[in-house]
C-alpha cells in the first residue's frame, strides 16, 4: 500500500502545522474522513479549540465541539503523523519584504519530529522557490533526513477566503504541486478526499508556487486601479459607485471597486513577487504601483474625512470620531494587517479622539496588535463624524435615522432651518448639515443620507 491508502485505511495519520483560519478548517475537513492531528504552538489557541470554541468563527462552535480532530501544541505528536501539511502565515517585515520566520520555525518544528516515508505540503503563500530552497534544507538539517530518499515535499497553495461562506475548501478547484510524479499523484489523491471541486495539478512546486502569488497581486492591482478612478472621480464631484454601476452593465467589465486593501494576502503577496523579481535584477513596475496606491489609501479616506470636517465648520483638534469596523474585510475576526488602523492612526495624528465599534473584531487580538479598546454602540455619542470602514453583516441593521442620534447637538442658522422646512416637506427628517458621514463601502443610500442632511462622502 502507498501513503494514500494507509491514510484512507487509517493506518497513518495526516497533521496540519498551524491551525489559523486557513489550517484550522483543512484540520476540520480531512477529519470527516481520516484520522488529523492539529497542531498549533499557540497553547491556548489549542485550549479554546479542545473547549469547543472557534476564535476564527470560520466553521463555528458546533463543528469545533464535534471535530475529531486531535488538538496538541505537543510537538512530539506529530511524530504520529506521515502527510503533513504546513499551513502558518507569510507577513511581511517592516520595510515590505518577506517575513519568511513562521514557516522556517514550522520547518524546524516539523524538521525534528519528522519521519521516514513521510510527505509535507507546503500551503503558505511564498514566492516561488522557498518550498525547494529554504524550507527542504531546513527540514533535512533538523531531522537528519535526506529529501527525495527519506521523505518528499509539495506545495498547495491555500484559497480558503476568511469570511466567505461560499467560497470553501471544498467548492474552490486546490492547485496540487509534488517534486516527483509520483508524490503528485498521493497529494491529489489526498486532497480530493475533501475538495469537491477537484484539483489541478500542477507541472512544477515553483509553478503552483507562483499561480498563489499572482492571484492575489491580479486583485490588489485591479483594486488599486478602483481606487485611483475613485480619488479621480471625488475631484471631479462623480459618484465612483454610480459610475461603476454604468460600466458594469458591459459584459466583460470586470467588477471590482474601491476600498482599503488589508489582511494576510492581498495586501502582502505582491511584495513576495516584486521581492524576489528584485533579486533577479528586475525592480516591478505596475505591482508595486499598485501597492502604493492601495498602502496610501487609509491616509487619503482621513484626509478626505478630515477635509469634509472642515467644510461643516468643525474645529479638527479635539473633535471626536467613530469609526464601524476594524477588521480587514466584513464578517471576518481578523484583524491582522487592516488599513482601518492606517485611517485612526492618520485621524488621531490630527489630535482626533477615535472610538471604534467592531462586534466581530477579535477583540484579544486588537488589543495586542493595536492596543484598541473597541466600543458599544451605545456609547457612541456626542461625535462629529462617523465612518463606515467595514460592512458587517450586523452595521446593515443600522439606519440612516439610527445614526443621527451619534453626533453632538447641531446649532442651526436661518439658511439650515429654511432646508429643514424644505426637507420636511419632502417628508424627510433633517439631521444637520455638520454631520458628517463617511461611508466607504456604500453601505447607504447616498441620495438618502443627503436628502436627510448629511454631510456624506464615500469612495
Amino acid at each position: 500500500m502507498n501513503l494514500f491508502e494507509k491514510i484512507v485505511t487509517k493506518e497513518e495519520k495526516v497533521s496540519l502545522v498551524g491551525l489559523g483560519y486557513v489550517g484550522m478548517p483543512i484540520a476540520v475537513a480531512f477529519a470527516k474522513k481520516v484520522d488529523v492531528i492539529g497542531f498549533d504552538v499557540n497553547k491556548e489557541k489549542i485550549d479554546l479549540y479542545k473547549s469547543g470554541i472557534d476564535p476564527t468563527k470560520e466553521v463555528g462552535n458546533d463543528v469545533i465541539k464535534n471535530t475529531t480532530v486531535d488538538f496538541t501544541s505537543d510537538e512530539s505528536r506529530l511524530k504520529e503523523a506521515k502527510f503533513h501539511i504546513v499551513a502558518v502565515p507569510t507577513p511581511v517585515k517592516e520595510d515590505r519584504t518577506p517575513d519568511l520566520t513562521p514557516v522556517e520555525s514550522a520547518s524546524r518544528t516539523l524538521g525534528r519530529n519528522l519521519t521516514k516515508g513521510s510527505i509535507v505540503v507546503f500551503e503558505s503563500t511564498v514566492y516561488p522557490g522557498v518550498t525547494e530552497d529554504i524550507c527542504v534544507p531546513i527540514l533535512e538539517e533538523e531531522s537528519g533526513l535526506k529529501c527525495g530518499i527519506d521523505f518528499k515535499v509539495g506545495y498547495s497553495p491555500e484559497r480558503i477566503n476568511p469570511g466567505d461562506q461560499e467560497h470553501r475548501l471544498e467548492t474552490i478547484i486546490k492547485v496540487v504541486s509534488g517534486m516527483d510524479e509520483e508524490t503528485l499523484d498521493i497529494i491529489a489523491k489526498v486532497y480530493e478526499l475533501v475538495v469537491d471541486a477537484g484539483v489541478y495539478r500542477a507541472e512544477s512546486i515553483k509553478v503552483a508556487e507562483a499561480a498563489k502569488v499572482i492571484e492575489n497581486a491580479q486583485r490588489d492591482i485591479n483594486i488599486a486601479f478602483m481606487n485611483e478612478l475613485s480619488i479621480i472621480f471625488n475631484k471631479m464631484g462623480i459618484d465612483t459607485k454610480a459610475v461603476l454601476e454604468a460600466a458594469g452593465t458591459k459584459w466583460n467589465f470586470l467588477k471590482f471597486f474601491p476600498g482599503l486593501v488589508g489582511g494576510h494576502c492581498i495586501g502582502v503577496d505582491p511584495y513576495y513577487l516584486t521581492y524576489k523579481a528584485e533579486q533577479m535584477g528586475y525592480h516591478s513596475q505596475i505591482i508595486l504601483s499598485g501597492r502604493k496606491i492601495n498602502d496610501d489609501m487609509g491616509k487619503y479616506v482621513a484626509e478626505s474625512t478630515v477635509k469634509k470636517m472642515i467644510k461643516t465648520n468643525k474645529q479638527i483638534n479635539g473633535s471626536r470620531v467613530a469609526i464601524f469596523g476594524v477588521t480587514f474585510k466584513e464578517n471576518c475576526p481578523d484583524v491582522r494587517n487592516t488599513k482601518v488602523v492606517d485611517v485612526i492612526k492618520e485621524l488621531e495624528e490630527y489630535g482626533v479622539e477615535v472610538k471604534v465599534v467592531d462586534p466581530v473584531a477579535d477583540k484579544e487580538d486588537l488589543w495586542r496588535e493595536y492596543r484598541i479598546n473597541p466600543s458599544n454602540v451605545e456609547e457612541i455619542k456626542d461625535m462629529d463624524a462617523v465612518i463606515f470602514a467595514v460592512p458587517h453583516e450586523e452595521f446593515k441593521a443600522i439606519s440612516l435615522e439610527d445614526i443621527k442620534g451619534m453626533y453632538r447637538s447641531t446649532h442651526f442658522d436661518f439658511e439650515a432651518m429654511n432646508e429643514v422646512a424644505a426637507a420636511s416637506e419632502q417628508g424627510a427628517e433633517f439631521v444637520g448639515k455638520d454631520s458628517v458621514l463617511i461611508d466607504l463601502k456604500g453601505l447607504f443610500n447616498r441620495n438618502d443620507a443627503e436628502n436627510m442632511g448629511y454631510a456624506y462622502w464615500r469612495l
